[in-house]
């Protein structure tokens, strides 16, 4: 299994992860990890309404700015969340951010 290039967890920047996290698909693709864990990014795109390539894009994004660790293993890629790198960096960021975004919340 090969690790695709990650910001360490002390260059995760706030700017780069809030700009990564405003984009609608993108925060989708964050709650959904939130809850599988890890998914490969066939089955994290799935019902997106983006096209595959667009969808690469939004992974590249979530990955460069060090929200989701993405790992290939042969053809397939898998990500998820670095919850714990995130926490450690900006506490309660996160867990804000994904409770603002379901349902119970807007109401």
């Amino acid at each position: 299994m090969r690790l695709l290039p990650h910001p360490a967890t002390e260059d995760i920047e706030l700017t780069e992860v809030l700009r990564a996290l405003a984009d609608p698909v993108r925060l989708e693709i964050v709650a959904r990890l939130s809850v599988a864990g890890e998914l490969n990014c066939t089955v994290a795109g799935d019902d997106l309404g983006v096209h595959k390539s667009t969808a690469s894009h939004h992974y590249r994004t979530l990955r460069e700015a060090g929200v989701v660790l993405t790992k290939q293993e042969g053809r397939l890629k898998f990500m998820s969340l670095r919850r714990d790198d995130l926490e450690s960096r900006f506490p309660g960021l996160l867990d804000s951010i994904l409770a603002a975004t379901t349902p119970h919340a807007r109401s």
